[in-house]
């Protein structure tokens, strides 16, 4: 069993302790300087580091792991979900080593095992509540990082991530709720969190949450990825710097008299005894860093790619396809990583625009004489170019364009390699031949063929029936083929004494400078070297056209829907995948030579014993040498399994268990993740849940675009654009990066992230801290023990109380209801910034500058409040910011958790885990009851509000003083009189009007025919609506006079001074046109408010 954090020595501990008191420092609320509090959540987020992740045998599937497979297989439970840690039966999460916790939770850890909880959650729940509650909002302001790992921690400890957190798994199904299961991408389990993990979190995070509290059953099925290459070239670069590296047995062999030699490598099993420890120092500390962006996983059920019951999964997988067919050996190109040494995918090689050279050089045409050797000087050739002269060793034809009139008498007839006669004897001759696939414009038009080492040319070569030459070694060193000259020299070593050698024989013609795409190993940086080898492989031709039916039927929708054209595209002209690595950190294959060093024979088992009984059925005897394969599998072919691997496939496949998790979770709902994967994961996926399971993963891939700096470019270190997320959630917390990546934005679009946006929706989040403070510290400080108790939202409100309600209450639960009805049909369609977005200008625009304002007048006797008008108000803030906090919840869930237990609020049920606002119902639970609404309500509001904007807006054109209470006569008729007149003294307060000099008149009267009559300005309204505000309220006229003529004097000067400098030809031919562009916009600018000013002087 790996060891847990209290093996890991002296050491060890005296880290933990300054981790701890970081962390200490943050949950204890003390005020920090912004980089300080950065530091320290970064120190504490790091500090949360899995040790037990994985039985460090689990990549390797033993007998003791297929006879533990053959066990769960046959097992049955009565209650709860299956769990597969291999750890005792104890869930993996239980033996996570857990950032240190508050104060509020040291009576819920025990002493000998600080790791495991040991109250309820119903006591956990009661103590959350007491000191959330208990502590009040008076005299606080938003600091994120003084309450969100608290808030996390009872999240987790509640069971408020479980599936059946909200109600039991039979209410849910007597509900007609249906699971919505999220599979989440597993990152690399040494990995450090970045933005691409951080927007993933908030969009899954955003659904998971909305279902939940919708009353779905949530699955979001955390894990981590062992990543092979990643993971073996980070232990590779640790052996490095001790003086060691990897030995093959052979070598280890050859070394044995060499004592010091000997010390040098370290062999498989001891290379992956130093990974797994790797893995346990380093691993963990990802998904600790995704539990401080919110996410609200299922950490129960985190799995890790090589966890014992998952490897039983991979190679049920491989002897699956390979028994249906699908899976072969066989010998083809592959992209070759020298540094890595193995095979790796499409999506490991990144093409860069480098400075090269094209090589333009002669191919000597034979001759036709018996000897075969080129003529005299003078004689044919052809010009051929290349960027690698290297491989021209590697050269086993000439190819022209059929077409092309300059070389058709050469078609047939064969050229002479250069330089193929270095070690004496013969050059090598090959073949003239033709093919369309030659650009007769490009370089010479004569084409130089290397199937051993460029997939263009291999296809040629297997068209033309070529041979296949390798003149590379596996380290990119050249081999025999390049003759004695080149042997052992390093590729572009050889690259340059070649081209001296070929000048010096009179090949050369000339070298000119070329921009070409260079192959990169994403993990290692070195050029990538096209070889034809040996490997496993997938067929996917079949494969693919399902995948690709699944989404043409509809089993599988794509969102956006603009990358269904990408999908049939890929899928149509799929490629046999290449499975095998040449790595030791992953899953072996498994596959069994039988013998003592032939490959010919070799079988495909689950494990060591079934293989060994093959062999035995086979006819060969019972200790037959068996040698299982030394390749791994492409770590995507274990993170294809994810969706139904995590579930308990192929373990409960079979089982007659409606409640076990492959039943009830898989297929999957929603793959959500970025579009640069599509192929490369969420292809496999797909393809391979088909081909095992007979359905389709999941029903809806939802795709997100790429986090981008500022500017639009790619984030990079060498740039010093990167944005990172523990440092920005240190600063701003976690619920305004979040928003920050959701909102803003259309699904599959990139998002460009500033920090001036995560600052400004930091400051709405300080808003709605603000508001609520208001309710809770102002509104509902004279309201009763009853009356409180009665103001917990248990469900929408009715018809009846609506209509009894105001004309600013009928608004305001009108536009929240609106909101509650897009916002819910928004997610369900996946379009999750749309409706964050519109929560925010709800929050922002209507309840905070418009209601909160207009409750003040019933809440407070000095506004003419009190009585049933205050416990009105009362009512309709609570309800309006708990509705809203709801919806908020999804996008920004720390504050309005935080926040929401400082509102009155109706007990939870007995199936809650906890009484939580992640687990509460969403406003709007039944699509087929819609919220009650009144249009008319809103249309006569909306001309209240244009009244009292009209009427701001003239305070601020005369400039009349902030504090400073003026006159004004409305305008109007019908019910619009009666509705102004009803909220007189709202539009008072509003308006900063005079309460004894505002009047309300009738259009047509005449008290509106003298008020327009006499010197008021006029404010059009609306058609029958206006209002008029006497000039001599509004201003002192002959003060008002002095300031504008002062001015226009000034800004006449200026128009002077900048005309003159625009009309000199010195400054217009010499400046820059921005410049000068600038001044004449400058000038505009300044002659329009000149203009203005000059209105304004003669209307006084």
């Amino acid at each position: 069993m790996p060891p847990t954090s209290s093996d890991s020595g002296s050491g060890s501990s005296r880290r933990s302790y300054s981790h701890a008191a970081a962390h200490l420092l943050l949950l204890s609320g003390m005020s920090l300087p912004a980089a300080t509090a950065a530091n320290a959540f970064r120190r504490s987020v790091n500090f949360g580091i899995g040790r037990g992740n994985s039985s460090r045998r689990g990549g390797a599937v033993s007998s003791a792991a297929f006879a533990n497979f053959q066990h769960r297989r046959s097992a049955t439970t009565e209650t709860g979900p299956r769990s597969f840690a291999p750890h005792g039966g104890r869930s993996r999460s239980s033996l996570l080593v857990r950032p240190p916790t508050s104060a509020l939770y040291s009576s819920t850890v025990s002493k000998e095992d600080s790791t495991t909880p040991t109250t309820t959650s119903e006591n956990v729940d009661s103590q959350y509540d007491l000191s959330n509650a208990s502590s009040g909002l008076s005299g606080t302001s938003y600091e994120p990082s003084s309450f969100e790992s608290s808030v996390y921690q009872w999240w987790e400890d509640a069971g408020c991530f479980l599936p059946d957190a909200k109600q039991s798994a039979a209410t849910s199904k007597a509900g007609g709720k249906e699971p919505y299961v999220l599979p989440m991408p597993p990152p690399n389990v040494t990995g450090r969190l970045h933005m691409g993990h951080a927007i993933f979190v908030a969009l899954q995070d955003v659904l998971a949450r909305f279902h939940r509290m919708r009353g779905r059953p949530v699955l979001w099925t955390p894990g981590t990825d062992h990543a092979g290459i990643a993971t073996q070239l980070q232990v590779e670069k640790l052996l490095a710097s001790e003086g060691k590296r990897r030995g093959t047995d052979e070598e280890i062999a050859l070394a044995a008299d060499d004592d010091d030699e000997k010390a040098k490598l370290v062999g498989r099993e001891e290379f992956l005894e130093r990974v797994w420890e790797y893995k346990e120092e380093q691993g963990g500390a990802i998904t600790f860093q995704l539990r401080s962006l919110g996410a609200s996983a299922d950490w129960t059920r985190e799995r890790f790619t090589m966890d014992p019951a998952l490897s039983v999964g991979v190679s049920e997988a491989f002897c699956r396809l390979h028994e249906k067919g699908l899976v072969y050996r066989g010998t083809y190109m592959v992209n070759w990583s020298p540094g890595l040494m193995t095979a790796v995918s499409d999506l490991e090689v990144e093409y860069t625009e480098e400075e090269g050279k094209l090589y333009y050089f002669k191919y000597l045409v034979e001759s036709d004489d018996e000897e075969g050797e080129p003529a005299a000087d003078g004689e044919e050739y052809l010009a051929v170019a290349t960027t690698r002269p290297e491989t021209i060793f590697g050269d086993t034809a000439v190819c022209v364009n059929p077409e092309d009139d300059r070389y058709a008498h050469l078609v047939g007839k064969r050229a002479l390699v250069p330089m193929s006669d270095s070690d004496g004897g013969k050059m090598r001759s090959i073949p003239i031949i033709a093919d369309d696939y030659v650009d007769m414009e490009f370089g010479t038009g004569a084409l130089k063929i290397t199937p051993g080492h460029d997939p263009n040319d291999y296809e040629i070569g297997k068209k033309h029936s070529l041979e296949i030459m390798n003149v590379m070694n596996k380290d990119a060193t050249m081999n025999s083929n390049a003759g004695a000259r080149y042997e052992g020299l390093d590729r572009f070593e050889a690259r340059g004494k070649l081209w001296e050698d070929m000048e010096e024989k009179g090949f050369v013609i000339k070298v000119e400078p070329h921009m070409q795409r260079v192959p990169r190993s994403q993990r290692g940086g070195e050029v990538i070297e096209p070889l034809v080898s040996k490997q496993w492989f997938v067929k996917t031709e079949g494969m693919g056209a399902k995948a690709l039916e699944a989404v043409k039927g509809g089993d599988i929708q794509i969102v956006p829907q603009r990358f269904e054209k990408v999908w049939y595209g890929w899928l149509t002209d799929i490629r046999d995948w290449c499975i095998s690595r040449q790595l030791w950190w992953g899953h072996r294959i498994p596959v069994w030579y039988v013998g003592t060093d032939s490959e010919e024979e070799y079988i495909v088992a689950r494990n060591e014993e079934e293989a060994r009984t093959k062999a035995v059925e086979a006819g060969h005897p019972a200790d037959v040498v068996l040698r299982q394969e030394d390749d791994v599998l492409d770590t995507w072919f274990s993170s294809g399994l994810w969706p139904f691997a995590t579930v308990g496939w192929p373990q409960d496949e079979n089982a007659d268990d409606p409640n076990s998790d492959l039943a009830r979770f898989y297929p999957g709902t929603c793959l959500e993740t970025g579009y640069d994967i599509l192929f490369f994961w969420v292809a496999r996926m797909v393809m391979l849940g088909i081909e095992l399971t007979g359905v389709s993963p999941f029903q809806v891939i939802y795709l997100h675009g790429l986090v981008r700096a500022a500017d639009n470019t790619k984030m990079s270190k060498t740039k010093g654009n990167v944005v990172d997320p523990l440092d920005t959630v240190g600063e701003y917390g976690a619920d305004s990066l979040r928003y920050s990546l959701v909102t803003g934005v259309t699904p599959g679009q990139d998002i460009p992230l500033n920090m001036e946006k995560i600052a400004a929706n930091k400051a709405f989040a300080n808003k709605l801290w603000n508001c609520c403070k208001f309710v809770t510290d102002n509104a509902l400080k004279d309201a009763g023990e009853e009356e409180l108790a009665s103001l917990g939202v248990t469900g929408p409100m009715g018809k009846e109380e609506f209509e009894n309600l105001a004309l600013p209450e009928r608004y305001i639960i009108s536009k929240c209801h609106e909101l509650v009805a897009s916002v819910t049909s928004d997610i369900e369609k996946y379009q999750l910034g749309a409706a964050g977005s519109k929560i925010y200008e709800f929050l922002w625009d209507q309840y905070a500058d418009w209601y909160i304002e207009i409750s003040k007048t019933r809440l407070y006797e000095g506004f003419g409040g009190g009585g049933d008008d205050a416990k009105t108000a009362r009512r309709v803030l609570v309800y309006i910011l708990d509705t809203s906090m709801r919806l908020l919840h999804p996008y920004m869930p720390y504050v309005t958790e935080q926040l929401w237990h400082h509102l009155p609020r109706a007990p939870k049920t007995d199936d809650m885990a906890a009484n939580a606002l992640m687990l509460a119902d969403w406003p709007q639970m039944d699509d087929n009851a819609p919220l009650v609404t009144d249009k008319d309500a809103i249309a006569t509001f909306e001309v209240f509000q244009a009244l009292t904007r009209s009427i701001r807006n003239a305070r601020a054109e005369y400039n009349v003083e902030q504090g400073k209470k003026i006159s004004a006569t409305i305008v109007a008729s019908g019910h619009l009189k009666e509705a102004i007149e009803a909220e007189v003294k709202s539009l008072v307060m509003l308006a900063k009007l005079d309460p004894e000099q505002v009047a309300v008149v009738e259009s047509g009267s005449e008290e509106a025919k003298e008020v327009s009559a006499g010197d008021s300005a006029q404010l059009v309204v609306q058609d029958g609506v206006e209002a008029y505000l006497p000039l001599s309220g509004l201003i002192d006229v002959e003060k008002e006079k002095a300031r504008l003529e002062k001015q226009s004097t000034k800004l006449a000067k200026e128009i002077e001074k900048l005309a003159g400098r625009l009309q000199s030809k010195g400054f217009v031919d010499k400046a820059p046109p921005a410049v000068v562009d600038k001044a004449r916009a400058e000038l505009a600018e300044l002659e329009d408010q000149a203009s203005k000013v000059q209105s304004s002087l003669e209307t006084l």
